[in-house]
């Protein structure tokens, strides 16, 4: 595995780097396209969802491993 790498995002209009291997932001932009999503959209839905006590970063790392399991 690879290291992180940066990307920015834009999150309610607003811009913000994440942090994520390169496998985690492939998966990331899969799953958003099997939606139909931006994967801004998609983010910025984690982004809220995830509360105080997890980082972006973090939650997207546990969207993705969620929803593959869920396959």
């Amino acid at each position: 595995m690879n290291r992180p790498r940066k990307h920015s995002l834009t999150l309610r209009g607003h811009r913000t780097s994440v942090s994520l291997e390169d496998e985690f932001w492939q998966a990331f932009r899969e799953i958003a396209a099997e939606d139909g999503r931006a994967i801004n959209e998609l983010a910025a839905e984690i982004d809220v969802a995830r509360g105080t006590d997890c980082g972006l970063a973090s939650a997207i790392r546990l969207y993705v491993l969620r929803r593959l399991r869920a396959q």
